[in-house]
């Protein structure tokens, strides 16, 4: 997530480099090997289904057994395994998740009007019947994500959700990760992680029901698996590697600056992270106190190589470059730390999710708390879509209907557009309703 030579040729000259990876902009999931991959694997479960679930199963997530369905028992006895200070976070982050769904949800509204006498059209936001929602627990356990899946996908009102999770602790999944998607409402749960999880979820080999969405954050190969998958079933977004981006003026306190790039750089060692400044003090405060907060970070070695081969920052002398180049990276995540919020988000527009001001901060989000999805869009995504929420689980269908006396106002116009395009079955469609009104 940095500025390529077409980008520079499109700000203005007052843009200055102070930190820059090297090499072209090209997202990290997007790796042909990655791609080869996945085919195969895809293809193989295809054919040979649940065995070749099983096989992936016991060959990349360690899973022992038969039955990839996460007793109910084990579901219920995951609340006990947890400190209650945690529980109640997690209560606390599915709560806030639903009620900015249940926010949205309300103001998504069918209706019907009359376009011209006699013709009454509508729209109708009908939810998707099946969804399986990927729960990510690698590296470290995203727990709010069923908030964002699960939970949102009940707003909707989806009436068979699963969801799947890799069975990262000892062989099982994470009593945190279960808990999260048994407040949130999941039909079942399934220990099964990665490329075949998604897979088994599209072809129907879990409980027996394909699913019409699969929906959840994840890694390279989760990515690739979604794009290949997309077309037979839906998919929310092609999320990649966490994204970062702050815009700071000479307001912002140099280490919230570098504490808030470092949060989202210790997802993973190919998270990006961008600063851009108006400011000469930032960008010389900045980097130093990165080093200096690196130090004493535990999760230094991802997040110090993030920031090392994938860290970014620019300087420029006045917001509306700097807005401009943010319009032009299309971040994930974007802060704002700096004056005048209300100018910063009339200007920016690509993001996928904005962040006013000191005491808003992403990570915030990450967990639930602020309300809002964290499934987002990256590698410039948020130039054309947004992230998931209640409406990505709706359909936005449309209907009409015609009076007898409405007919010539439809029928008439279009008789001539189909002769024209010499589209004789769609003329007579149209003409042997006029035909019967002629009668």
């Amino acid at each position: 997530m940095h500025l390529t030579a077409a980008d520079k040729r499109k700000l203005a000259a007052d843009l200055r480099v102070v930190k820059e990876p090297a090499g072209p902009d090209r997202p990290a999931e997007r790796d042909p090997q990655v791609a080869a991959t996945v085919s195969e694997m895809l293809g193989r479960i295809e054919r040979e289904g649940m065995d070749a679930v099983l096989h992936y199963a016991t060959e990349l997530d360690g899973f022992t057994g038969r039955d990839l369905e996460v007793p109910a028992a084990e579901i219920a006895r995951a609340a006990d395994l947890l400190p209650a200070g945690l529980r109640a976070a997690l209560d606390t982050g599915a709560e806030r998740t639903r009620r900015f769904a249940q926010m949205q949800r309300s103001r998504l509204q069918d209706f019907e009007d009359e376009v011209v006498p006699g013709v009454v059209c509508g729209q109708r936001f009908v939810p998707v019947e099946n969804v399986g929602a990927y729960l990510p627990a690698g590296r470290f356990p995203l727990l709010a994500s069923a908030f964002m899946t699960v939970g949102v996908a009940r707003v909707a009102g989806v009436g068979n959700v699963v969801s799947a999770t890799p069975p990262s602790l000892a062989g099982r999944p994470h009593p945190a990760v279960l808990y999260a998607a048994s407040i949130t409402g999941a039909d079942a749960v399934y220990a099964v992680g990665g490329v075949q999880a998604l897979a088994a979820m599209a072809f129907g080999l879990l409980d027996g029901t394909p699913s019409d969405m699969i929906v959840g954050a994840g890694n390279a190969y989760v990515a690739e698996a979604k794009r290949q998958l997309f077309g037979r079933v839906g998919i929310d977004v092609l999320a990649g590697p966490s994204e970062v981006a702050v815009i700071a003026d000479d307001t912002a306190d140099a280490a919230l600056v570098a504490a808030d790039l470092l949060a989202q750089a210790e997802h993973g060692p190919t998270s990006p992270a961008s600063l851009v400044t108006t400011s000469q003090r930032i960008a010389d405060e900045v980097p130093v106190e990165i080093e200096k907060q690196l130090a004493g970070l535990a999760t230094a070695p991802i997040a110090g190589a993030a920031w090392r081969d994938h860290g970014s920052i620019y300087l420029t002398d006045t917001r509306e470059t700097a807005a401009g180049v943010m319009n032009l990276l299309a971040p994930e995540h974007l802060e704002v730390l700096a004056d005048d919020l209300d100018w910063w988000l009339d200007a920016l527009h690509n993001y996928g999710s904005l962040f006013l001001g000191t005491w808003s901060t992403v990570v915030y989000a990450d967990k639930g708390m602020s309300g809002t999805n964290h499934v987002l869009p990256t590698a410039r995504g948020a130039r054309f879509t947004g992230g998931l929420s209640v409406a990505g689980f709706l359909k936005q269908l449309t209907y009409q209907r015609a009076t007898r006396e409405a007919t010539r106002t439809q029928a008439d116009p279009t008789v001539a557009v189909s002769d024209f395009e010499a589209l004789v079955g769609h003329r007579d469609s149209a003409q042997l309703r006029l035909d019967l009104i002629n009668s």
